[in-house]
């Protein structure tokens, strides 16, 4: 089985310890007693994907932590650490807010009280930003990949004397079915990712594993030229429509069914120097050990059922220095509708226009694909953060 470790570049260790319910794995390098840097990863990553950047990003004088998030690769549950997780496990423990607490008691068991900086990517982008709005007193700043930050649900305001306009659900049948009655009919990747399908159709891929995981980071990288990424005008099933079909499926296909006709050839695969196949070899046995169900559990964990808990910080912002950067043909800045500009004009109080950072010749994988470039953004936020103290 390929390893986290044959993969690894020197310099960069790999372990478990205990953190609440878990057994955390961690990659990590720098000297233990220097200000700590927490990495959160997305979907499907894991620890893995910053790869590239934890060395360098210690060598700036930090101790770089990145942790396989609940649900992902080496970290799961003690209590069931060699079962898998299954479609109808208990969802709970996947809500932004517990896997916040995973962060913050991460921190603790490393020994710190502080982070000088959480920096996630897609999914590890929410986390981060709600990190650092909960507990700015832990977290000191916070960089934002591909995922931007609208504020946290909102309440309504002011209902005395206007009317209620409920924000869009996405996960709602009405939205379901407007987007069923296009031509052609689509789907929405995230309920698809709730259904109780996914994960089988994923890890069952028909063009196999391997082949599934090649054209999906394929497709949502700079590689795939169709990708051409701009800002919708507004949540209607006609605007949505124009998001590749990684995002608005094929309405009847599954996840595989949808990349496969994008999959790169054999001469493109030659050329990726981001990601080869021995890097891909480790995503695929993670992932072939543990199935894909721990990380879409949080995509089930977002519906609104849970989401909505979060309407207790509505209307408070992240104060602490902000950063956003995203690859330039990543669709996720723009995915969904008004979050992008909401972000740099209200949800976050200290975000300068230099600290909004769309990287060229990167797609949603940034880190991986311009790995060089995240860190020499990620250098010079930090050395303005410390210059401000």
């Amino acid at each position: 089985m390929t390893s986290y470790i044959d993969n690894l570049p020197v310099g960069v260790s790999s372990r478990s310890i205990p953190v609440g319910d878990l057994d955390v794995h961690i990659l990590e390098a720098g000297d233990p007693s220097n200000p700590l840097i927490l990495l959160l990863h997305g979907f499907p990553e894991l620890a893995f994907s910053w790869r590239k950047v934890i060395l360098p990003i210690a060598q700036l004088g930090y101790r770089v932590v990145a942790p396989d998030q609940r649900g992902f690769g080496r970290t799961q549950p003690r209590s069931t650490a060699n079962t898998p997780v299954r479609y109808g496990d208990d969802v709970h423990p996947y809500r932004v807010l517990n896997i916040v607490k995973d962060a913050v008691a991460l921190v603790f068991a490393l020994g710190h009280r502080s982070v000088a900086a959480v920096i996630g990517h897609d999914w590890g982008s929410r986390i981060a930003a709600f990190c650092s709005l909960i507990r700015p007193d832990v977290f000191q700043s916070v960089v934002m990949m591909s995922l931007p930050f609208g504020g946290p649900p909102s309440l309504p305001f002011d209902v005395d004397r206007q009317a209620i306009v409920p924000p869009p659900n996405i996960f709602d049948a009405e939205a379901r079915a407007r987007l069923a009655s296009l031509d052609p009919p689509r789907k929405y990747y995230m309920t698809y990712f709730t259904s109780p399908q996914a994960n089988e159709d994923m890890l069952n891929a028909p063009q196999g594993l391997r082949a599934f995981l090649r054209a999906f980071f394929h497709v949502k990288s700079a590689d795939w030229l169709d990708n051409d990424p701009h800002a919708l005008a507004s949540h209607d099933p006609s605007e949505l429509a124009k998001l590749p079909h990684y995002y608005m499926m094929p309405f009847t296909a599954t996840m595989p069914e949808a990349v496969m006709p994008h999959a790169p050839s054999s001469e493109e695969v030659k050329r990726n120097r981001w990601l080869p196949d021995g890097d891909l070899s480790v995503y695929v046995a993670e992932y072939g050990r543990t199935g894909f169900q721990g990380g879409l559990d949080w995509y089930r964990a977002s519906q609104p059922e849970f989401y909505e808990e979060l309407a207790v910080f509505s209307g408070k912002k992240i104060e602490c220095p902000a950063m956003y950067l995203s690859g330039r043909k990543d669709w996720g800045v723009f995915q969904t509708p008004g979050a992008f500009q909401r972000m740099k004009s209200e949800a976050c109080v200290r975000m300068d226009d230099e600290d909004v950072v769309l990287v060229d010749d990167a797609g949603h994988w940034v880190q991986q694909e311009q790995s060089e470039q995240v860190v020499k953004h990620v250098q010079r936020f930090l050395k303005k953060i410390s210059l401000e103290v």
